[in-house]
């Protein structure tokens, strides 16, 4: 196994990307914060969903001082589509301690980055290479299934030697594009699933492809019974709730929602609180609003 990858194969890539990378609204933006925001969005979110909402809640709060001092209430309707609720609460306290922590400006070293909430391993490469050209690599799971398949086709490797083949692998000249590349080619080449290796700009160096490696066949599941329902649509269902109504104002909740029972709803409503989405009344804890 060889984990390095030749000048050429980086040349075929980013002149692939040059030709037919993926355009989207927030990658022509340079502002850190502004890279900030839609890395958090991609957190478990599709791109076009992201595309969608980045820059309307970056007219809503253009700068992580406003981002910062804007009420919690504010930044969760702003985030509604997006899913994961709990990706806005962090993104509000991330910036609030870029504020307190680094004078209002996004850090740029990576264990500063991995300090602010919400922002793990991933991201914090992802800010590093796409806002600071720093010579490091991001490993998602597209990223990941498409250096496995060059370098080792399939071989194992340790999440050690693939983020040290990751940033091994990135150019010092086009960090950010060589980032984007890579995600673009995991997104709509490299699938799980029947991968198209003919349109692969890394065909020539990839040992998967070399070697005609079938697709891994998902496991098929045996004895699992089925999933309980979730709270996670209920979950939704609540924060969406509090969204629609005016800012500040309390609204009732009591009884279930959808197929979901009050014993279910009001657990549901509980965690919610936990995790500083919601507020209830002190005098009625029916009454519920939107964290501010």
């Amino acid at each position: 196994m060889d984990d390095s990858l030749p000048s050429e194969a980086r040349a075929a890539v980013l002149d692939w990307f040059d030709a037919t990378g993926r355009t989207l609204p927030f990658r022509a933006s340079s502002d850190p914060y502004g890279i900030l925001v839609s890395e958090v969005m991609a957190q478990q979110t599709q791109i076009s969903r992201v595309a969608a909402k980045w820059a309307a809640f970056m007219e809503a709060f253009p700068t992580v001082k406003v981002l910062a001092t804007a009420p919690a209430s504010d930044v969760l309707r702003a985030w509604r589509g997006l899913g994961y609720n709990r990706r806005a609460l962090n993104l509000h306290r991330a910036a609030r301690a870029i504020v307190a922590e680094h004078g209002g400006r996004v850090p740029s070293a990576l264990t500063d980055l991995e300090r602010l909430p919400g922002i793990g391993p991933y991201t914090a490469r992802a800010l590093a290479s796409l806002a600071f050209g720093q010579r490091v690599g991001p490993v998602d799971t597209n990223v990941r299934r498409v250096l496995r398949r060059v370098i080792a086709a399939d071989e194992p490797m340790t999440s050690v030697s693939l983020q040290a083949a990751a940033d091994a692998a990135v150019p010092a000249d086009r960090p950010a594009d060589w980032t984007h590349a890579l995600m673009d080619i995991g997104a709509t080449i490299c699938r799980p699933a029947s991968p198209r290796c003919g349109e692969c700009p890394l065909r020539s160096w990839c040992a998967f492809a070399t070697r005609g490696t079938a697709v891994p066949a998902r496991p098929r599941a045996r004895d699992v019974k089925p999933f309980a329902s979730t709270t996670r649509w209920v979950r939704g269902r609540i924060i969406d709730r509090l969204r629609d109504a005016p800012a500040g104002e309390w609204t009732l909740l009591d009884g279930p929602i959808g197929s979901h029972d009050p014993i279910t709803v009001d657990g549901a409503i509980g965690a919610l609180e936990r995790e500083g989405l919601l507020e209830r009344h002190r005098e009625d804890p029916r009454l519920l609003r939107l964290s501010s």
